[in-house]
Order: structure tokens, then C-alpha cells, then sequence
């Protein structure tokens, strides 16, 4: 079965913070909201909206074990992550989420600084490592993923494999990688290269990257590629090769993972998180499903579902395959110090990556 991740993508917004300045960006989103999937919350309902840029299958799963476990009802609403955060900032008071759900922390540390999330429960905070939350306490990590390599062996040998995310700009690269910029699991990297090295390192990078690289739309094209042949190696998070070997079964599995060297800036912990929204008028509702999903039971729905994501709850088990968490070591950047990603997004525009 394949896992989508949400409903086909609108286009890519500029960052946040640059949102007063861009009436493109804004006309962008308005319609983006337009085409999202009625679901008949409002204000005045007694059900639960929930703003969803994670992967669709496993928070319907989770949204339908918390009603049962609750009898609160959630309405989720799924779209790109930078188009809600984008149309949060808009709807402000008077948007209809209630709670914020996303595939990475950038997003939720955007709207963070913007004051529009409401403290979360301490409780809740303390269900996982401090590391993986937002340090304002406005948000909490509940799932993770690593960053790692996929490569063929067929195409490149697995002594070849960098163990730098900087050789894969090299020009004895070149055709060989494949790539995609417009995923918000890339910019993580773009970030971690500007917070390590500066952002001219970056742009050189990225500069290098175009010339040996093969742009793809997404990274399950990118690993679909590299199982194929198409592409020698490419930068994904852990989950889409696990989920493509999933689908392939052992004999359609072409592909391996490698991880970067300790202390790369390639090296990252990516963490999804949720919110509660400040201006949501059911707030003691909306903290229960934050307390739910870093909860013994939603973190085991988590790891038992089809997503490949690590959940963050100590004790609680990664499914079937998975190595533990803990052997990847600490993460080069904590989601605070990757901040809000917005001198990627502009890095990668300047650059026509987006």
C-alpha cells in the first residue's frame, strides 16, 4: 500500500516570514485554502478541527482512536504544512483549527514567534525529551525521522557512498544524485548547513547540487529512482525507503541506506510536532489530543502504523525493522536551533529551487 502523505500539494509558499511582503504568496494560499476538502468545522462546532500536514493515513488513525478512547470528535483537515501555517496567519482569530499537526518542526516554530500558539500542558511536555519540543513550550514533538542516504548499489558502491552531505555537490557526482528541493524535509539540510557552516557555504552548495544533481518532485520519487537506477544516491529521511521496501517487497528492493558521519551538517533529527492554536475556543479539547498523541497508546498507534516514524515517548518501541533510536546518537541541530527554516526557503528561491 502506498502512504500519501496528504492530498496532491498546492504550490510551495514563500516563508512565513516573509508573508507581509508577498501579495503573490498570499493570493497563492487564499486559494489553496479555497481547494481544501469541506469538512463543516466552525467556531461553534463541538468537534475538534485539526490542521493536518502529516501523513493522512496515520493521523486518520490516530484521530479515530482518540474519539474512541475520548468520544471528542476531530475533523482533520489535510494540506501541505506551509500552506496551513500560511493560511493560520491569515485566518488569525478567527480560524476554524484548533489544534496544528505537522510533518516538521519549522512550520510550528514559525507560527511560535508570531504568538499564535497557546502554552502547552506541562504534562504533556514532559511525556518526551525536552530536545525534540519547542523551547517556548508552544509545541511538542511526537514523532521523528532520521536523515539518511538512499543509494544503489548497482549504480555506486557502498565504500563510494559520502559520508559528507557536502560531497554530493562534487563534480564526480554529477548525474548521479537525485534531489528535492520543494520538500520540506530538504530544507532541514539548507538550515543545517547555514546554522554550521554560513550561508555562502550554503549557496555553494546548493549552487553544486544543481549541476550534479537530477530535480524530482518529491522524495518518494527520489527514492522510487534510486531503487530504479535512474539516480545513483539521494538525501531522504529514513521512512520513505522503509515504506518503498514495504511496497517492493525484498525482491523489488534495489536500494540501501547509509548514514551521514557524526557531526555532518546531513546529520539531522527531524521532528514532527503539534500545536494547540491560540485563538481556539476549545482549549481544554484541544490540549487532550496533544496529551493523546504523546500518550502510551498514540505513540503505539503510531509506531504500529504504516508511517515508519520513530515515536519520542520513552519505552515505546519504533515498529517492525526499525534500528533504535537512540543508535543514531544526538542530533547535529535540535528543532530550535533549526528555528523557523526561512533562510533556506529564500536561499532555495534566490537559486530557482522553488
Amino acid at each position: 500500500m502506498h502512504l500519501r502523505k496528504t492530498p496532491p500539494k498546492p504550490p510551495r509558499l514563500r516563508p512565513l516570514a516573509g508573508l507581509a511582503g508577498s501579495l503573490a504568496a498570499l493570493a497563492a494560499a487564499v486559494a489553496a485554502a479555497l481547494a481544501l476538502p469541506a469538512c463543516g468545522s466552525s467556531k461553534s462546532s463541538n468537534a475538534l478541527t485539526l490542521y493536518n500536514g502529516q501523513h493522512e493515513q496515520t493521523t486518520v488513525l490516530l484521530a479515530r482512536d482518540f474519539e474512541r478512547r475520548t468520544g471528542i470528535k476531530v475533523q482533520v483537515r489535510s494540506a501541505d504544512e506551509s500552506t496551513l501555517a500560511n493560511q493560520i496567519v491569515q485566518e488569525g482569530s478567527n480560524s476554524p483549527a484548533d489544534v496544528f499537526y505537522t510533518e516538521n518542526s519549522p512550520a510550528l516554530e514559525a507560527l511560535g514567534e508570531k504568538g499564535l500558539l497557546a502554552p502547552v500542558q506541562a504534562s504533556t511536555l514532559a511525556a518526551v525529551p525536552r530536545r525534540w519540543s519547542g523551547q517556548r513550550g508552544d509545541w511538542v514533538g511526537v514523532s521523528a525521522r532520521v536523515s539518511e542516504l538512499v543509494y544503489n548499489p548497482s549504480t555506486i558502491k557502498a565504500s563510494e557512498v559520502p559520508p559528507s552531505i557536502f560531497r554530493l555537490a562534487e563534480p564526480n557526482f554529477k548525474g548521479k544524485v537525485g534531489y528535492a528541493p520543494s520538500e520540506t524535509d530538504f530544507q532541514p539540510l539548507v538550515t543545517s548547513i547555514i546554522k554550521l557552516k554560513g550561508k555562502t557555504t550554503a549557496e555553494a552548495w546548493l549552487l553544486g547540487l544543481k549541476e550534479t544533481g537530477r530535480v524530482y518532485p518529491d522524495n518518494e520519487t527520489v527514492v522510487a529512482q534510486v531503487n530504479n537506477g535512474q539516480s545513483a544516491i539521494g538525501p531522504i529521511n529514513h521512512y520513505y525507503w522503509y515504506r518503498l521496501r514495504q511496497e517492493q517487497g525484498a525482491g523489488g528492493t534495489h536500494s540501501k541506506l547509509a548514514p551521514y558521519e557524526k557531526g555532518d551538517p546531513g546529520d539531522l533529527i527531524n521532528v514532527s510536532g503539534a500545536a494547540v492554536l491560540r485563538s481556539s475556543d476549545k482549549q481544554a479539547a484541544a490540549q487532550k489530543l496533544l496529551a493523546y498523541l504523546v500518550s502510551d497508546g498514540g505513540q503505539r498507534v503510531l509506531a504500529d502504523s504504516d508511517s515508519y516514524e520513530y515515536p519520542l515517548r520513552p519505552g515505546v518501541p519504533p515498529t517492525r525493522g526499525l534500528p533504535p533510536l537512540a543508535s543514531f546518537g544526538p542530533s547535529v541541530l535540535t528543532p530550535a536551533q533549526l528555528g523557523d527554516g526561512h533562510e533556506a526557503l529564500e536561499l532555495e528561491q534566490k537559486l530557482g529551487l522553488l
